[in-house]
């Protein structure tokens, strides 16, 4: 029986053995936390406005594409099947935030771009994070809050020096947002 036990923990053991060396843990941790915190930034903006998609949302979105890219490459994908993951991971998202624009019959209006693209982006900062590219995610989030917080600034004072009246806040999303 005790042949059995040892056994059986070997198989327990294997199946936990992706994880190398200490090294690949600790840049499987790092990355997987930055594209929470990352994903975490953009849905904090959202989570403020009072959006659909908030923190949680961009937060798994991020470390969801993160984890798809980071599983790939210690699985040994070559760089050519990358790009299929890659692509997997776009259509995918893409099809997430559809579901977050909503038009309203016989209404003009299209409500959800800004947080559609939002999650898009967030997936693609996700992705940079889990490919090694945390500069470049880190820049890209930077430049996205600064489109979703400034840019809205900056439309309402150019409204105000023009004299024109804002587009009411209910049938508009992105200029607000």
């Amino acid at each position: 029986m005790g042949d059995a036990w040892q056994r059986i923990g070997r198989v327990i053991a294997s199946e936990f053995s992706d994880i190398g060396d200490l090294e690949q843990a600790t840049r499987l941790v790092v990355r997987l936390v930055l594209a929470g915190l990352l994903g975490g930034l953009l849905g904090l903006e959202r989570e403020w406005h009072q959006k659909p998609a908030g923190l949680r949302t961009h937060m798994l979105v991020a470390m969801g594409a993160a984890l798809f890219v980071l599983v790939s490459q210690h699985s040994g994908v070559s760089p050519n099947d990358m790009s299929r993951v890659v692509q997997g991971l776009v259509a995918g998202v893409g099809f997430l935030g559809a579901g977050t624009i909503l038009k309203s019959e016989g209404d003009t209006r299209i409500q959800g771009l800004t947080t559609a693209a939002g999650i898009w982006l967030t997936a693609a900062i996700g992705m940079a994070v889990g490919l090694g590219r945390e500069a470049t995610a880190m820049i890209s989030t930077g430049l996205a809050l600064l489109v979703l917080v400034a840019v809205p600034a900056c439309f309402a004072g150019l409204l105000r020096l023009t004299g024109r009246r804002p587009v009411p806040e209910e049938s508009r999303e992105d200029a607000q947002a």
